[in-house]
């Protein structure tokens, strides 16, 4: 078996022949002596295990060596003792504050010296593997992220054609309200950070926004494709598609943390919920609506405002913001009202793209 590499730096000969002849058993002794040579062994030995490291040396002295070695980042990876005839008060701090391993003191006893060597090579080696592990934990956990979310845009992506082949509306209507959240989250992060939208949980809720309206899968086409106005009655059926929705949701739920599940059932539930307590299905009130189904209630309406539909013509942009923030569509959450004015021109901007390439 080969022997791991432990470098010994000391101008003094004899000291470089007691501590070789400490370790020359169990590891391949490399000797400096002078922190230049020290410099270029440990550059040329990338396997060293330990450093015992002299300070008062010709050339460049230990704490140059550290200097070096800090440079280079080496000193969390390869532990450094450093061996002084100085006092305590005049290196033991300098030398911890470059982060070596250990300070020892000359005159020194070789059995110490041996054993707490050992112990700092095993507790580095130790440190080492547990970093490697934790790495390969990361890339598994990187990879099974990359499935889910590929899962999550199948299952998405899925749904979405089957609702748009039962309401021809729906395919434009969904890429506008992803469009329309995504910009309403960046503004709430950025001027209420209490909701703690971070890029990550932004990008989740505007995906899971694409399915908000899943459940008319299962409104009756006498109902969902009427050409006109529904009746009181055939409302209340239509209402159905937020519960609907969330029986469809629940056969794709992984676990009881799957956060962009719940982003999901919380949006399909919830998008038509008013902060009055005047929505439905479950007539929440306030903060008790969840804040991706607040900002997806005002995208919802403000699409079906400026979208043409069978019961009415489309109105303006500004006439369909004037609207919303005027409460003719119900109350909404004011921070979101507040965001909903900040993204009254990236609205209007968006608008115009999609009738420039005509989606709809």
């Amino acid at each position: 078996m080969e022997k791991q590499k432990l470098l010994i730096v000391d101008d003094e000969e004899i000291n470089r022949a007691i501590l070789s002849e400490i370790f020359n058993h169990e590891y391949e002794i490399l000797e400096a002596d002078n922190g230049q040579d020290a410099a270029r062994l440990i550059e040329e030995n990338k396997d060293l295990v330990l450093v015992l490291l002299d300070v008062i040396m010709p050339k460049l002295d230990g704490f140059g060596v550290l200097d070096y070695m800090r440079e280079q980042n080496l000193l969390d990876r390869l532990p450094v003792i450093l061996i002084t005839s100085q006092k305590v008060d005049e290196s033991d701090d300098r030398a911890y504050s470059y982060g070596v391993a250990d300070v020892m003191h000359k005159p020194f006893y070789p059995e110490i010296v041996k054993r707490r060597s050992r112990n700092i090579i095993e507790l580095y080696q130790n440190k080492h593997n547990m970093e490697v592990k934790l790495q390969e934990q990361r890339k598994k956990i990187l990879a099974q992220e990359k499935e889910i979310l590929e899962s999550n845009e199948y299952m998405i992506e899925t749904l979405s054609t089957v609702v748009e082949f039962r309401d021809l509306e729906t395919g434009d209507h969904v890429r506008r309200i992803k469009y329309f959240t995504r910009v309403m989250l960046e503004y709430l992060a950025k001027h209420f950070p209490k909701y703690g939208m971070t890029p990550e949980r932004i990008d989740s809720i505007a995906r899971a926004s694409a399915l908000h309206d899943v459940g008319k899968i299962g409104i009756p086409d006498a109902i969902l494709l009427k050409p006109g106005r529904l009746t009181a009655e055939e409302f209340e059926i239509m209402k159905t598609h937020t519960t609907i929705g969330c029986q469809i949701l629940e056969k794709f739920r992984r676990n009881e943390v799957d956060e962009f599940y719940q982003h999901c059932y919380d949006i399909c539930r919830h998008h038509h919920e008013r902060w009055d307590g005047n929505g439905y299905p479950d007539r929440l009130a306030g903060e008790a609506i969840p804040i991706s189904a607040q900002v997806v209630a005002v995208a919802d309406v403000y699409d079906a405002l400026v979208s043409k539909r069978v019961y009415k013509e489309a109105f303006a942009t500004s006439k369909a913001h004037d609207m919303i923030m005027g409460g003719e569509c119900g109350q909404f959450s004011p921070d979101v009202l507040e965001c909903f004015e900040l993204a009254k021109e990236d609205f209007f901007n968006i608008i115009e793209v999609i009738k420039m390439f005509d989606f709809s």
